[in-house]
């Protein structure tokens, strides 16, 4: 696993829902990698800092343009 791929998927392993293959790929590269290792930590910092925060109410309507703006963006 390349240092992009690890970004591109670091959500899905703080998630707990990358799959097995990937996993494994995953911590492999953390092994051999410490600029990924701290990648991943300043990751969990921030996910625990932003937990205190507050989430705003949003407008149903508003939240779905912004589901549908964003809808297959990984495909463009």
């Amino acid at each position: 696993m390349a240092c992009r791929e690890l970004v591109a998927v670091i959500t899905e392993h703080l998630d707990g829902t990358l799959p097995v293959e990937d996993r494994c790929r995953f911590e492999a590269h953390l092994a051999e990698c410490p600029y990924c290792v701290t990648y991943l930590e300043q990751m969990r910092a921030t996910i625990e800092a932003a937990g205190g925060l507050a989430s705003p109410e949003v407008a149903p309507e508003v939240r779905a343009q912004v589901l549908e703006a964003f809808a297959g963006w990984r495909e463009r």
